[in-house]
């Protein structure tokens, strides 16, 4: 049995024709559907019966398929509609029921508890390598430094710099040329002190690479690997830096090749706990959760981790989103990188909108603009 938040602009109707629900619960249901919608896959069909009763009780619904009164089959899987005060009072109740609905309450809790990031910080992308996708992400040494002081004074929290392409069917490059590659960026940031006016950001997996990064003032290591490798934990822990943990099915050469998922919102959110009780072991104290949309996802998938974004908060860490210019938006609409920034926005005021803390951006002074337009309309400031 699991449990999963659901974003608010989920088709219910479509959701509750799936479980099996009659025409007229359809109906009646989707209308109450303006709240916390939490899909639990597998469920005991008397803790089904149980949870219905109890979610009627709180004013609070369980929509289940037809036939769940009388257990006509073992399992079912359900929709719950409710407030957080609902979803409070339920996860009270649910503590003494049996079928597997105490741990089941505990998620409740969790989910009742889940807040928004106040404010939401851009990171802005710069590659010190030829074959990033985006040619407007790559700069040389002299370059690299002018393009990385042009996005602070446009607004950029954190400068993100990597050596090494990570697009779909990209090979990996040994680790002395990554670092042959980043270590003249890295150098010219550390000789003008720019790791005094900003955060600096290194998106690596290679050890050697993100010690040198380490050592000359950065502060973020943004692993795609989501520290798979010890060596990578273990300085993350020894020098105090923030640890962004991606989510990656196979690696960047194999990632596009029919990715498949059992239950995507499930397999990513048990990855996370996995890397983030290893990243507390290695005595790593802050922590930022990436889904990696593009990193063996399909455009179904993708679409789903920016709407459903609000399921990891649970998780109790910031999210981190970055589909900046990606493939993605040409299976949309066929575009090349260059023209995919309308896109680009759109899915990015989308992910703040369900719960994302920080965006990975190719172009600073849109999303800048774009996120404080945003926020005028959500909170009515001119």
């Amino acid at each position: 049995m699991q449990a999963e938040h659901l974003g608010r602009d989920t088709d219910v109707g479509a959701l509750l024709r799936r479980i099996g629900v009659d025409g007229g619960g359809v109906r009646i249901l989707a209308s109450k559907a303006k709240t916390h919608l939490i899909f639990i896959r597998d469920m005991h069909v008397g803790a089904a019966n149980i949870l219905k009763q109890d979610a009627l009780s709180v004013g609070a619904d369980l929509a289940v398929p037809k036939g769940t009164v009388v257990a006509e089959v073992p399992r079912v899987d359900a929709l719950l509609i409710a407030t957080r005060r609902q979803l409070q009072a339920l996860a009270r109740k649910e503590l003494a029921q049996p079928f597997g609905l105490k741990e089941l309450a505990g998620d409740f809790r969790r989910f009742s508890a889940m807040k928004h990031p106040e404010n939401v910080q851009v990171m802005g992308v710069v590659n010190a390598n030829d074959d990033s996708f985006f040619a407007g992400s790559r700069f040389k040494e002299a370059d690299a430094v002018a393009k990385i002081v042009s996005m602070l004074e446009e607004g950029a929290d954190i400068i993100d710099i990597g050596g090494v392409s990570s697009r779909p069917g990209s090979q990996p490059v040994p680790e002395a040329e990554e670092l042959a590659r980043v270590r003249p960026v890295i150098d010219a940031l550390y000789a003008q002190k720019i790791h005094e006016h900003t955060r600096l950001s290194i998106d690596s997996y290679a050890p050697e690479v993100v010690r040198y990064a380490l050592e000359h003032g950065f502060a973020i290591v943004n692993d795609i690997t989501g520290l798979q490798n010890d060596a990578v934990a273990a300085l993350c822990g020894e020098f105090g830096a923030t640890a962004v943990i991606m989510h990656m099915q196979g690696t960047p050469r194999t990632m596009q090749e029919a990715p498949h998922y059992s239950s995507l919102l499930g397999e990513i959110g048990s990855f996370f706990e996995s890397r983030t009780e290893k990243a507390e072991r290695f005595g790593i104290g802050e922590i930022v959760l990436d889904v990696g949309i593009g990193f063996g996802k399909t455009l179904a998938h993708n679409l789903r981790l920016i709407r459903d974004l609000e399921h990891f908060l649970v998780l109790g860490y910031p999210l981190l989103v970055g589909a900046s210019r990606k493939s993605m938006i040409d299976k949309i609409v066929p575009s090349t990188p260059d023209e995919r920034l309308p896109g680009t926005l759109a899915l990015h005021l989308e992910a703040v909108r369900n719960g994302a803390a920080y965006l990975r951006v190719h172009d600073v002074k849109e999303h800048v603009q774009a996120l404080k337009t945003a926020r005028a309309i959500y909170e009515g400031e001119g």
